[in-house]
């Protein structure tokens, strides 16, 4: 049992059981019927995604390429999910990993210029077990 962390609408590995969006929005253009037979999720939840100005931050950071821009982004997202709301989400699926497999994810390619690169470290930091 173990957190997978995805990209959204890739396929889905055996065995990994629900799949959590921790996206702002929505997929564009797909039916809310079609979530989790599109391999998007099958639970949104946005308490985990960063607030609209982060996210706009971290697109900025992305198109300029600067590191200290994604620094920047970096701290404010791990600021956002301090909060007691974001915190207690993270506790509790750090401690679920121990007991379930499921997944969260974001739409992004690349992991390592996405908010779920550091979801990833902050359930470390926690001791959930995460699938490689």
């Amino acid at each position: 049992m173990a957190i997978r962390i995805v990209r959204l609408g890739s396929e889905r590995a055996p065995g990994e059981g629900l799949r959590i969006g921790t996206v702002r929005r929505p997929p564009r253009g797909v039916p809310k019927s079609e979530f989790a037979s599109q391999n998007w999720y099958d639970v949104w939840y946005p308490n985990l995604a960063p607030s609209v100005e982060t996210m706009k931050e971290a697109q900025a950071a992305i198109a300029s390429g600067k590191p200290s821009e994604w620094a920047a982004f970096g701290r404010k997202f791990r600021s956002e999910m301090a909060q007691p709301e974001a915190s207690r989400s993270l506790d509790l699926l750090a401690a679920l990993s121990h007991q379930s497999a499921f997944s969260i994810g974001c739409y992004c390619e690349d992991e390592a210029r996405c908010h779920r690169s550091f979801l990833r470290a902050l359930l470390e930091e926690r001791g959930a077990e995460i699938v490689e």
